[in-house]
This record gives C-alpha cells, structure tokens and sequence, in this order.
C-alpha cells in the first residue's frame, strides 16, 4: 500500500506485533488534510486485518504531532488510494477501533490533531507539548472534534478552551484527562513502548470485545447499554481465549492467546 502523508510500520513484540502509524508531512508540522484523512482510515483497516498486529501507535515526524487542519488543502483530489472517508470518518473508526490505539505526543497537537489525541484509546506526551483549539482565531470552530473532545473534558472547561482558543501545556492536558501521562521528552519513546508492549500481551479477543463495547456503551442510555453489554459478555465467556485465561489462572501459569 502506497502512502504519501503517512508511514506504516510494524515490530514484532512478545505477543505479536505493534503498528506505528506517523503522519509524515513535517513541512507543515503534520497538519491533516483529506488525503491524511483518508490514508489514515487505510492504515487503521489494515492493522484491523492483520492478525499479527495487537496495537497501534499513532505520532508525527520532526518533532510534532499535528498542527491542526490542513486549511490550504480542501479537497482529496489527486489521493494515491481509494476513498474511504474524511476526518468525520477517521475520528469515528479510531473511536471503534478494535485494537487500542496510543498516541505519542511531541510538539504541537492543535485542532484536528487534538481530535486524534482525543480520539485514541492512550495518549501519551512529552513534557514540553503544547495543545489547544485555535479554531476560533481564524473565524472558525473546532466543530467535528468537539465530537471527541465532549466525551473527555468537562463542559464549561471544553466551552472555555474552544471559544477562547488558547493553548494549553501538557501538564494542563493531563489535568483535564486529555493526556493520560506527560513523561520527559526524552523518555517518551519508552513510555510508549512499554505501554504497547504490554497491550499486545493481553487477549487479542477480550481487547476487541472490549474496545466495541466500550464504544458503543458510550452511545446509548444505560437501560439500553446494560443489556447489551450483558450479552457481550455471554460471548466472550465462549471463546477460546476466554476458557485459556481461566485455565491459566486455575493452573497457575501464564496465557497463551489464540485470538479466537
């Protein structure tokens, strides 16, 4: 698969394999536009497709993360792959996503790439980056972001950051749960590492069950959710790693997964 905003790679780790996914136009500190967009929803296909994948990392080249939109850029025209969506579609696939996603965080996370800070299961970032909701300054508003945004900062603290437009530190980013760990820039590659390192040790299946119930529980009314959620836990309890995780625990050992 041709990428031309994006790079795909993969490392094997004990347990299968991690997904780096880096938004790699840093002449323009990574600023996401319809092309990104919809190679993004390539990328997330393919880590979904591949069995050996059990997480993904999303960052940015040269020192940023993402500087917001792509203003300049309005329309997918000229994309070296088949359409699969826009930003709307990309927030709302990271959100279903069926294996976490963990985003590292150097520099800028502005607008849209705040979004995809937000949109991540993880979110993991250096010390010294800076975030915010710019939108406002240039006669716009952060309007398909506030999608995501909503489900993680406290309303009237989520009205004051888009109406106002100001930047944030990553310590404020972590206070207002945006950011689950602000590490040392130079340690923020093993912070990451560890942490993806660790997801691929757990149940490919239990993760997937998971991560769809998580998404759709916080779409729904919990008289609709419970019941739902009950049921996706009948599933899982029949499969195969669900009956490995509970030998394993009665015979005193460690796992071994299957995904399936």
């Amino acid at each position: 698969m041709s990428f031309r905003t994006i790079r795909y790679e993969t490392r094997a780790v004990e347990g299968g394999a991690v997904a780096t996914v880096t938004l790699d136009v840093p002449a323009k500190r990574n600023a996401i536009g319809p092309e990104m967009a919809n190679e993004l929803l390539h990328a997330l296909a393919k880590a979904a497709d591949d069995p050996e994948v059990r997480a993904l990392v999303l960052t940015g080249a040269g020192g940023h993360f993402c500087a917001g939109g792509n203003i300049g850029q309005m329309s997918g025209e000229g994309e070296a792959l088949d359409f699969k969506g826009d930003y709307a579609d990309l927030l709302l696939a990271m959100v279903r996503s069926p294996k976490p996603i963990v985003a590292k965080v150097r520099g800028t996370a502005m607008g849209g790439g705040l979004g995809l800070v937000a949109a991540s299961h993880f979110a993991l970032s250096a010390d010294d980056a800076v975030l915010g909701t710019p939108e406002i300054h240039r006669g716009l508003f952060p309007m398909m972001i506030m999608a995501v945004l909503s489900r993680i900062v406290p309303r009237r603290r989520l009205l004051e950051m888009m109406l106002l437009g100001h930047k944030m530190t990553a310590a404020e980013g972590e206070r207002l749960g945006l950011l689950n760990r602000v590490v040392e820039g130079d340690a923020l590659d093993a912070a990451v590492d560890a942490l993806a390192g660790e997801l691929a040790t757990r149940s490919p299946t239990a993760m997937s069950a998971g991560l769809r119930a998580w998404a759709m529980q916080g779409d729904v009314a919990m008289e609709q959710s419970l019941p739902m959620l009950r049921d996706a836990l009948a599933g899982l309890l029949s499969t195969e790693d669900a009956h490995e995780g509970i030998a394993a625990f009665l015979q005193k050992r460690k796992p071994v997964w299957t995904g399936r």
